[in-house]
């Protein structure tokens, strides 16, 4: 376990965004950084990915066609490392796992490896027992702290489908939430050899019931 405790989160002190106004305003504020860095911590175990043709594949039980998607996208992806090279820019993430690990974990790390291989994200794991001190009253949030300026609290229905977020801009929120993932992400392991030895060896996973 970890000694590190997460930071509270008041929902009523931020500014609730919906999803377009969300995606929107993530879009804009990362484009303007030059020369830093932002923040993901991913908790939540299950999500329903929308407009993903690799999700839609997993779904239907084709687990080499959901790969091969992935396989396809790696231009991209190294398109966007040359982006945020250019830009000086790092996008972490930490990615906490659960065991038995989920369909959709064991689906979404074969994307996550392949975008930290490439340069997309720079990814580390951390698994739930080691953040078991921040969740005694409850799970912890899905966050992105932007730049150091902005942080959003990613919301979700009971069932993983996005609801928009919730904004907070107070430097010491802020602050305090990046210090939080930054230290989780540097405790973390390298997602290169948490899935070498953990995920490569899974057999293909069971679609789950939608």
């Amino acid at each position: 376990m970890l000694d590190l405790r997460a930071p509270k989160i008041s929902p009523e002190l931020g500014e609730r965004l919906v999803s377009k106004d969300y995606k929107r305003d993530f879009r804009e504020r990362q484009a303007l950084i030059h020369d830093g860095a932002s923040w993901k911590l991913e908790r939540r175990q299950y999500f329903e990915e929308q407009n993903s043709p690799s999700r839609d594949a997993l779904h239907h039980g084709d687990w080499q066609e959901a790969l091969r998607l992935f396989a396809e996208g790696r231009g991209a992806i190294m398109a966007k490392a040359r982006e945020n090279e250019r830009r000086r820019y790092v996008f972490h993430r930490v990615r906490i796992v659960e065991y038995p690990i989920t369909p959709y974990v064991q689906w979404e790390l074969h994307s996550l490896v392949q975008q930290d291989e490439l340069g997309g994200n720079r990814v580390r794991i951390v698994t739930a027992d080691k953040v078991a001190d921040s969740e005694k009253a409850r799970q912890l949030p899905e966050i992105v702290v932007m730049g150091s300026r902005t942080l959003y609290n990613i919301l979700y229905t009971d069932n993983g489908r996005p609801l928009g977020a919730i904004r907070f801009t107070d430097r010491r929120k802020v602050h305090d939430w990046e210090h939080y993932i930054r230290s989780l992400y540097e405790a973390g392991e390298d997602i290169a050899s948490f899935f070498s030895r953990e995920i490569a060896p899974l057999p293909a996973p069971v679609p789950q019931p939608e």
